[in-house]
């Protein structure tokens, strides 16, 4: 267990609830429950949550209270759950502390309002009413059976249009998707003779029942404009056989960001603005990893100016920590879906996903992972930590690039007015500064062999934003360097 001192500085959420004083039985009982049907947590009583303080509860009454709270969850709770209750001293102050340990046999709920009206979850730092779908998917749990294991008894195999998905599976694994691989793969069941597809096919497949039956198992991607949901640049509806659904998500991901370059010595290096390996692999888990059977949500992937997010439904899987990443968690809610991914390469190897997810964000120290789970959904957001400093440098260099310009073109002459001129006007002035470009190539001009940092001298910049002009100047044909980084020298491409 970690230090109270660490513990106090942790928000109320999943797994965590404070509370001043020793709280009703209503109320403790339904975070028991909750917590019993989802991951587990840990109740502590004699801190105060808003603002954070340790409070403690008085010496004489510890014991009173924990015979009090092991009556109350015993004579209310269903099925029988077992609390560990524990004290903490801080100091001259006394906690009590309540753990919960994730159930094995869900759905529990409140004993005298039953299953149906007595169930809780944990959504967030609140614990809500379970509705029906949840607590099927709770008795699902109990029983240690899959939802897309489940057969579908409206159509026979031989009925299923499969082509979308025959077609990837031998691509990539050079094996035909003959009846005898569908059924290793639990893709398929017999029943009194017949050939029964489950779930999990339907959601590979291209038929009309996956429609039907699963409408929201999709994914729907959008670029907006600005920094909220709003007007959209692009949008897209990824909605055929499943596993097309990451690779395409993906894509459209990589369409609307940018790509740029950086040197190290005289090599070009290309690095996106946002880790995509990490993305890729979010993307991924949240096709393979989502909730099948909340039928009125899809996934979604949103795209602004300062982030992308993307939004799984479901809760996250109990034993899923993106607070431990590097620790090589792995668990499966699809089990059949799960080693079909693999078998298609999209899942490379288990408990890999947060590890890769980790060291990819290790070189890109200005983005933030941040989760959250937003009702009963899991969301991933990759934020731009200095995106309110880039913008007013953008603004300003808006600003300098329109005060400059007349004056930039009426000094050009020559072949630099004609070619350097309208290269660097025309094709930097998005990015690009049109000013500073045409500052660094007369520079170049006037010594071939000056350095970066004399450049960034000269012009009063940091050394980062000449590169990053350098780079764009580079990928235009602009200029380019000849030689090594040291005893070689730049050249302008009239």
């Amino acid at each position: 267990m970690k230090k109270l001192t660490e513990i106090i500085t942790q928000s109320e959420g999943r797994r965590i609830e404070f509370k001043e004083e020793l709280p009703t039985n209503s109320d403790l009982n339904k975070t028991v429950i909750a917590f019993a049907n989802d991951a587990g947590g840990e109740i502590f009583i004699g801190i105060k949550d808003n603002p954070r303080e340790i409070t403690g509860i008085d010496e004489s009454l510890l014991i009173k209270y924990e015979e009090q709270l092991s009556s109350s969850i015993h004579d209310n709770c269903s099925p029988a759950i077992m609390p560990e209750i524990f004290f903490l001293r801080h100091e001259d102050k006394h906690i009590l502390v309540v753990k919960i340990h994730k159930g094995s046999n869900p759905p529990y709920h409140i004993k005298s309002k039953g299953v149906k009206n007595g169930t809780y979850i944990r959504v967030g730092s609140l614990n809500r009413l379970a509705d029906d779908s949840i607590i099927a998917g709770l008795e699902l749990n109990r029983k240690n059976i899959s939802y897309d294991s489940m057969l579908v008894l409206k159509k026979e195999l031989d009925q299923i249009n499969l082509d979308s998905f025959s077609r990837q599976f031998e691509e990539i694994t050079h094996e035909e998707l003959s009846t005898t691989v569908l059924e290793k793969l639990n893709l398929l069941r017999i029943e009194q003779g017949a050939r029964f597809p489950t779930q999990a096919l339907i959601l590979l497949s291209d038929d009309k029942l996956k429609s039907e039956m699963f409408p929201y198992s999709k994914v729907e991607c959008a670029r907006f404009k600005g920094i909220i949901p709003g007007d959209f640049i692009d949008q897209k509806t990824f909605d055929g056989p499943l596993s097309l659904q990451p690779d395409l998500a993906y894509q459209f991901v990589l369409r609307h960001i940018s790509q740029g370059s950086e040197y190290e010595g005289i090599y070009r290096k290309d690095r996106w603005e946002y880790p995509v390996i990490a993305i890729r692999e979010v993307i991924r888990n949240a096709v393979i990893h989502r909730d099948y059977s909340f039928i009125g949500k899809d996934i979604k992937i949103a795209i602004f100016d300062d982030k992308i997010e993307i939004t799984s439904p479901g809760k996250l899987l109990p034993t899923v920590d993106f607070n431990d990443m590097n620790a090589g968690q792995s668990d499966i809610r699809n089990a059949i879906l799960a080693p079909v991914f693999k078998k298609l390469g999209i899942i490379e190897q288990w408990g890999n996903g947060l590890k890769l997810i980790s060291g990819e964000l290790n070189n890109y120290p200005d983005i933030e992972l941040k989760w959250t789970e937003p009702g009963i959904a899991f969301r991933v957001s990759f934020i731009k930590k200095n995106f309110s400093e880039q913008q007013e440098l953008q603004q300003e260099s808006e600003k300098s690039s329109e005060k400059t310009s007349g004056k930039t073109s009426g000094k050009t002459s020559g072949k630099t007015s004609g070619k350097t001129s309208g290269k660097t006007s025309g094709k930097t002035s998005g990015k690009t500064s049109g000013k500073t470009s045409v500052e660094i190539i007369n520079l170049i001009r006037r010594n071939s062999n000056i350095t970066i940092p004399e450049i960034a001298e000269k012009l009063n910049r940091s050394v980062r934003a000449i590169e990053m002009q350098i780079s764009s100047l580079s990928k235009q044909n602009l200029i380019k360097r000849i030689g090594p980084a040291k005893g070689g020298h730049w050249e302008v491409i009239e």
